[in-house]
């Protein structure tokens, strides 16, 4: 089965978007996640909204790996817009889709919506249902999304869904509900994707350099900075999850679970909560306008 970092690679590998989770733009989690799979053979499309940090990007990995079968395409998560013409591009240039990998930068909203919540769920969930079909031809094929420990810190008010919360951490905690998000969406989707040959994981890849500092309050930044640097883990070792859960042979009875350290934890309680859940994914529907899905949960 195609995966991350073990096992056979699929021809088709499309990676949405290039995470800025250390400095150097289309870096970190994203290229070292995206260089694995162009070293195991796999075709791999790198989408990411800055164009000349992706094309970089997308050249050093042909470069280190040899691999030519690795692509830019455009796409910025804060437009829904962008990922509406992203998905069209590539359905109709991409024949076969086997991975996709949600794994969002800092970016700013321009659809009204809070910035993590739209950037960190709501591009993703708009980006899945404009796949999904593509990735429901291609099956065995991953979903992975991911998420964090945060995520224990999210409190979703669905009744103010993608509105900013109020407050003086307001911006992360907006970050610890979109990270929420994260995890009851991947655990919606596999329960609505029983059968297809479809699965979906929701992944930790750990505290990496300036992940969560981002997050942080002005006053906080100057103690974070040094912390990051000794606590934090690096971009590569950041990638080793997300990669486990795209190329580990065996995952399908996981689909839908939350991934941490290359093995599957128990989320929060709220994260467990599918009730939740299923709110969480009709309120996402018809924030972005889509028809609700023909697929249902099976019970």
């Amino acid at each position: 089965m195609m995966g991350h970092l073990l096992g056979l690679c699929w021809e088709s590998v499309s990676l949405p978007p290039i995470a800025e989770v250390s400095p150097g733009g289309s870096s970190g989690i994203g290229e070292a996640v995206a260089r694995e799979l162009a070293r195991c053979g796999a075709r791999v499309v790198l989408a990411t909204r800055n164009a000349v940090r992706g094309e970089e990007a997308a050249w050093r990995i042909r470069r280190d790996t040899g691999n030519p079968e690795v692509l830019f395409m455009p796409l910025d998560l804060s437009s829904l817009r962008s990922v509406h013409a992203f998905a069209a591009a590539f359905l109709q240039q991409e024949p076969n889709l086997h991975l996709l990998i949600n794994n969002a930068g800092e970016q700013h909203s321009t659809d009204g919506f809070s910035l993590p919540f739209q950037v960190n769920h709501l591009g993703h969930f708009l980006l899945t249902q404009l796949l999904l079909q593509r990735l429901q031809s291609s099956a065995p094929s991953r979903v992975l999304i991911v998420a964090s420990s945060a995520h224990q810190a999210g409190r979703l008010c669905m009744a103010k869904l993608g509105q900013p919360p109020p407050g003086p951490f307001a911006a992360f905690q907006d970050y610890c509900n979109s990270k929420l998000a994260n995890v009851l969406h991947a655990r919606q989707l596999a329960a609505r994707l029983q059968g297809t040959g479809v699965t979906a994981y929701a992944v930790h890849p750990g505290f990496v350099h300036t992940q969560l500092f981002r997050h942080t309050p002005l006053w906080l930044q100057p103690l974070w900075t040094p912390l990051s640097r000794f606590c934090f883990r690096s971009a590569a070792e950041g990638a080793r999850t997300v990669l486990f859960c795209a190329t580990q042979d065996g995952l399908q009875p996981f689909s839908g679970c939350y991934f941490a350290d290359c093995r599957p934890l128990q989320p929060c309680a709220q994260g467990r909560d599918d009730a939740a859940a299923r709110e969480l994914w009709e309120r996402s529907e018809r924030l972005l306008g889509l028809q609700p899905s023909l697929c249902t949960p099976v019970e």
